[in-house]
């Protein structure tokens, strides 16, 4: 087969269907950054939950006698002595010493670390120094606490199971329980985000399927000269496939340039992502670039195919 005749018949195909063809590419570019996108969504997720994961504790608060005053009075006021949290008292020092013995003894733990109620109020002042309820908090209503690091994130609740409720604590706190609702909403975005690339891809599939049958249409005489001059099956449906894969890989490239921009101007310059929320641990160029090969590859797979089984249906050859 003649590579000349290829391309000629490529380059007629694209200019006699020139609108089809435009919308090929703009709907195949769409869908593929989407598909790119989502790549890059679940990576980026996957690279939080570790990065966020390795940082939440399990915070342990111990009862001051605030605490035990005010759970004296509800329980007191309720009819139902030592129901209430911190009803029976203030932590004690044999308390602390015992829940945080067997803390270092569970297996799970990576570490723990004491934080006395001066402590507390220091770092609160630190954080929230300038607010009026600032200035009304005092040392002493501060609560102690044991932060807890595991070493597997996902058993937290081992933890809670075992010291909720008990004489001295007042109440067991896990960060990660906020993290999973923040990840909660960024996994149904990358699902939004997938849905979005399906019904693309569905749209682009149809307009290449019906691009290849116009053209095949017209050019239904042409082919019927082929066919009686012996040319093969094969020789008459290459350059309507090929068609579908330069529309293909025009819109592949297209989408590439648009997750290469994002990256550049939203991440890294323009918008500035990168700098302005520091919290989140963005992924670099290569996360971004290893995703390209994948978008080239589907943009030249999913037309060619496409074209491949709408000629074996509608060119009877």
């Amino acid at each position: 087969m003649r590579a000349q005749f290829v391309m000629s018949e490529i380059g007629v195909g694209l200019r006699r269907n020139l609108t089809m063809t435009f919308a090929v590419i703009i709907s195949v570019a769409l869908s593929l950054a989407l598909f790119g996108g989502s790549l890059l969504m679940s990576e980026q997720v996957g690279k939080m939950k570790g990065f966020w994961y390795d940082k939440a504790n399990v915070t342990l608060y111990l009862c001051n006698k605030q605490d035990a005053q005010e759970a004296g009075e509800a329980a007191a006021k309720n009819g139902t002595p030592g129901v209430a949290t911190c009803a029976k008292g203030a932590v004690t020092e044999d308390q602390k010493k015992q829940i945080e013995a067997e803390l270092k003894q569970m297996s799970l733990v990576k570490s723990v670390a004491y934080e006395s109620a001066d402590e507390a109020y220091k770092h609160y002042q630190e954080r929230f120094g300038n607010t009026a309820l600032a200035s009304s908090i005092t040392p002493d209503q501060m609560q102690e606490s044991f932060r807890v690091k595991l070493k597997d994130p996902e058993k937290y609740k081992v933890v809670t199971s075992a010291f909720a409720g008990r004489d001295g604590i007042h109440t067991v706190d896990d960060q990660r329980q906020a993290i999973d609702d923040l990840f909660k909403i960024l996994n149904y975005l990358n699902m939004a985000a997938i849905g979005i690339m399906l019904i693309m891809l569905v749209v682009a599939l149809l307009l290449i399927v019906n691009t290849v049958r116009v053209s095949a249409f017209s050019r239904r005489r042409e082919t019927g000269i082929m066919r009686l001059v012996g040319a093969s099956s094969f020789y008459i449906q290459v350059p309507f496939i090929m068609e579908a894969a330069v529309a293909g890989l025009i819109g592949a490239l297209f989408a590439c340039v648009m997750l290469v921009s994002g990256q550049y101007f939203v991440i890294d310059h323009g918008v500035g992502l990168r700098e302005k929320i520091q919290l989140i641990d963005f992924m670099g160029w290569g996360s971004v670039l290893a995703k390209l090969p994948y978008v080239l590859f589907i943009g030249l797979l999913m037309p060619s195919m496409a074209a491949f089984v709408a000629l074996r249906k509608y060119l009877k050859v």
